[in-house]
Order: C-alpha cells, then sequence, then structure tokens
C-alpha cells in the first residue's frame, strides 16, 4: 500500500512515464508488488528550496511498518532516481517518510487494522 507524492518544480516532457518510472523505482526499493503502489506527481513552479527556484523537490512516502534502516536505504534509492532523471542534486528536497499505522490507512470498504487482522 505504499504512496509515492512527489511535488517538483522541474517540467516533465512525459509525466505518466515518468510517473510509471518512479512506480517502478518505488517497487524495487519498497520490495511491493507494483500493484500495491500509488504515484502522484505535482508540478508547481513556485516550489521553492534554500530560497530559490533551482530544482527542487518534496517527497513524501507513506507505508507502514517502516523502519529507520530501511528509510536510509530508500533515501538513498529516491535521490538517485531524481538526480539522473531530472539531475535535481540529493541537497534540493526533502524526502518525509510517513506510516499513519494500519488503522488509519482504508482499502476496500476497511482498514488495514481488519484486512491484516483476518490474516
Amino acid at each position: 500500500m505504499p504512496s509515492l507524492e512527489l511535488m517538483i518544480n522541474v517540467q516533465v516532457p512525459d509525466e505518466k512515464e515518468f510517473a510509471l518510472q518512479l512506480s517502478k523505482i518505488g517497487t524495487k526499493a519498497l520490495g511491493k508488488p507494483e500493484g500495491h503502489i500509488t504515484v502522484s506527481i505535482t508540478y508547481n513552479k513556485t516550489l521553492t528550496f534554500a530560497g530559490t527556484f533551482e530544482p527542487a523537490f518534496a517527497l513524501s512516502v507513506m507505508q507502514l511498518n517502516g523502519s529507520v534502516e530501511a528509510n536510509e536505504k530508500l533515501s538513498a534509492a529516491f535521490s538517485e532516481f531524481l538526480k539522473e532523471r531530472l539531475n535535481i542534486p540529493n541537497d534540493r528536497g526533502y524526502i518525509t517518510f510517513v506510516d499513519p499505522g494500519p488503522g488509519y490507512v482504508g482499502f476496500k470498504g476497511t482498514t488495514f487494522a481488519t484486512i491484516m487482522a483476518k490474516k
């Protein structure tokens, strides 16, 4: 159920293709099936970082049962992806890792707390 929400101030020529690439990187980095990952990309020309409009990003990674150790690896993987694909340096944005807990994520008309309890 991971969700990736990326805000960038760099225009992407093919947003749909870029979103699919981010989904594939997320699949590999998170170790989750691509069918469980959502990706959202927002272009925001007013996004600033460190007081400038130089290329920048803000990425939110929501997942259940994350860990500090895993977040280190995820930070490296997503930073490398953004550098390679958009030429945004890893010091031009933040990645936030959010674990809301299974009772706070809904799916199929229930929550993951209920789904996980049935397993």
